[in-house]
């Protein structure tokens, strides 16, 4: 134990230093540290999405596929991206540690970078000089074809694993029970989404743009040499870094709950929660016991024969009949966020749309923005990426301190939840914007698949579901990291960032039953491959509709929410000597 004139000295929230000491405040963490994390976000974020932003038409036009087999190569493999994260998360929270976790799998990014880069330089353009829209390559042999496929997929691995361990590294660098420090770590989170989206525009603009004058090579060379930048900023950190241990395998710990109450199915539970079983825990702190879902309880109940063998001396529990109050409250803090976690699923079907549906509106508008100038709909997106990040930095930075100057005192600050909810609110302005839009550019439509509605009109939806990603992914990011136990802090961020995938499967759902039903009796749909011939304003409109009763659902649950309460650290406690690396 440190001694109490030198407590001040350390991080008060369990954090160690590269060498297992107690993290000193003064030589680790803070924003020193969170910066290497930023700057590695924001580079990995540009060298992953240098090769995502035209994957689809790499695949059309080097390797030959058809639209529709260069789509399901697009959604198989960020449907592995997305898995990718949940597996990267387990093992952060489970054996290797935010650190090692990045630094491995960042690892497999640049190697799947090289790869990529080097098999479309040597044999992959064949001719020279094609590659460019409309100018197809020789389609490649399958060897050609498996060592493609074997880079993605090393991209989607690292890229996928690195992100809930990278975001979480970053807010362990804040002492949380140190006021200051906890109010940096809730910014921690704002800047990441910045510098996550800061990266992005890059790409889908000046990358996607060499691109797309079929200068692949460049491209992907650029990608990684900003992935090994990636790695190197990481690295250089190392030393700065506050880590937490792993704390085992949360997957083992979950099931030890179920089959413990299973069998003590018959068990009566004490009220209140008096006499269940809690024993020491070195990993995390504990959890004290919670009144909702009472039948979990049976798994911390002592039976005679758990009572006889903890009365002899040196022996512990089986875990599989008897498991602690934390463990039994780890399981329940889970239980408790999922309905908040669906309804943010529902709600990332907007963000979905501004990829697809806002870009096929955007196809069929007047691009031409002057006499030589047409501006690419794609390119739309930059106005979405432009708006998250400038209202996160203009919030704390002008429209904070605007409001205090204005009023003469402190805003009350909306809490996670509730600047989810208006996250929602936004959201359903904006398909509704959406849909307005679209009824506009059918009065204007001409003969063809065309309008004469500039495709300008597009912008303040783009600039709302901006806004709205600003409240929601922020908010949703720091909810699930305060609201998870510490063993499980990557895997909640994991689990936070797996519902926009959903979001994506969800909207592609909905959009086939609607197409099914609007396309009876000989009807376009619609969403017709002629937009002047359907009604995609209807489907904005509905995407409207069932936001908002989402945030119904939202409101509801929210308002049931119970959060999560844990122990102080009210000292710093001896750690072993063990290194990390």
């Amino acid at each position: 134990m440190q001694e109490t004139g030198n407590a001040d000295a350390y991080t008060k929230d369990g954090t160690i230093d590269i060498y297992g000491k107690p993290a000193m405040k003064e030589k680790t963490g803070r924003w020193r540290a969170g910066s290497f994390v930023l700057v590695t976000e924001g580079l990995a974020a540009l060298a992953f999405t240098g090769v995502e932003v035209n994957m689809v038409l790499f695949a059309k036009t080097v390797l030959g596929q058809s639209n529709a087999d260069a789509a399901n190569t697009f959604s198989t493999w960020m449907g592995t991206l997305n898995m990718c994260t949940l597996f990267g998360a387990f093992l952060s929270d489970s054996y290797l540690g935010r650190y090692l976790t990045c630094v491995v799998f960042q690892g497999v990014l640049v190697i799947g970078l090289v790869l990529l880069s080097l098999s479309t330089q040597e044999f992959m353009l064949e001719p020279k000089g094609c590659g460019k829209i409309g100018d197809l390559c020789n389609k490649p042999s399958q060897a050609k074809v498996a060592s493609f496929y074997i880079s993605i997929y090393l991209l989607a691995l690292g890229s996928g694993a690195i992100e809930p361990a990278l975001a979480t590294l970053g807010a362990d660098q804040f002492d949380e029970e140190d006021s200051d420090e906890n109010k940096s770590k809730t910014a921690f989170f704002s800047y990441y989404y910045v510098a996550l989206n800061i990266g992005s525009l890059i790409a889908e603009t000046v990358l996607a743009y060499i691109e797309n004058l079929g200068k692949w090579v460049l491209a992907f060379w650029v990608s990684t040499l900003c992935g090994v930048l990636a790695l190197g900023f990481l690295l250089s950190g190392t030393c700065r870094y506050r880590h937490y241990k792993p704390c085992g395998n949360p997957i083992s710990r979950f099931c030890q709950v179920v089959v413990a109450c299973v069998r003590k199915f018959e068990v009566n539970v004490p009220l209140n929660g008096e006499g269940l079983y809690e024993g020491e825990n070195e990993c995390a702190r504990t959890i004290p016991h919670t009144g909702d879902f009472k039948y979990l309880d049976r798994a911390a109940v002592m039976t005679n024969s758990d009572k006889i063998l903890l009365s002899i001396k040196g022996q512990s529990p089986n875990p599989w009949h008897l498991c602690t109050v934390t463990q039994v409250e780890e399981v329940k803090c889970v239980l408790r966020l999922l309905p908040i976690w669906f309804c943010t699923t529902v709600a990332s079907m907007v963000f979905v749309q501004v990829l697809s549906l806002f870009v096929e509106q955007g196809s069929a508008m007047n691009t031409k923005i002057s006499k030589n100038f047409h501006i690419a709909p794609a390119s739309m997106t930059a106005f979405d990426i432009i708006s998250t990040s400038t209202f996160i930095i203009s919030y704390e930075k002008i429209i904070v301190p605007l409001y205090i100057k204005l009023v003469k005192k402190e805003p009350r600050i909306p809490s996670e939840l509730q600047r989810i909810g208006i996250g929602m609110g936004i959201s359903v302005v904006s398909m509704v914007a959406a849909g307005l839009v679209e009824q506009f550019r059918l009065r204007y439509a001409d003969e063809g698949e065309t309008s004469d509605l500039s495709i300008l009109w597009q912008i303040p939806q783009y600039v709302l579901v901006g806004v709205s990603e600003a409240f929601i992914y922020v908010a949703q990011w720091e909810f699930f990291a305060s609201q998870i136990p510490d063993g499980l802090k990557s895997l909640g961020l994991g689990l936070s960032m797996s519902s926009s995938a959903l979001g994506s499967f969800l909207c592609t759902i909905i959009v086939a039953v609607v197409m099914k039903f609007t396309s009876k009796n000989g009807e376009k749909g619609w969403i017709p491959a002629n937009l002047n011939e359907g009604h995609m304003d209807r489907f904005f409109f509905l995407s409207a509709v069932l936001v908002a009763f989402d945030l119904v659902l939202f409101v509801t649950c929210a308002h049931r929410f119970k959060c999560i309460k844990q122990e102080k650290r009210e000292q710093v406690k001896e750690t072993s000597d063990s290194t990390l690396i």
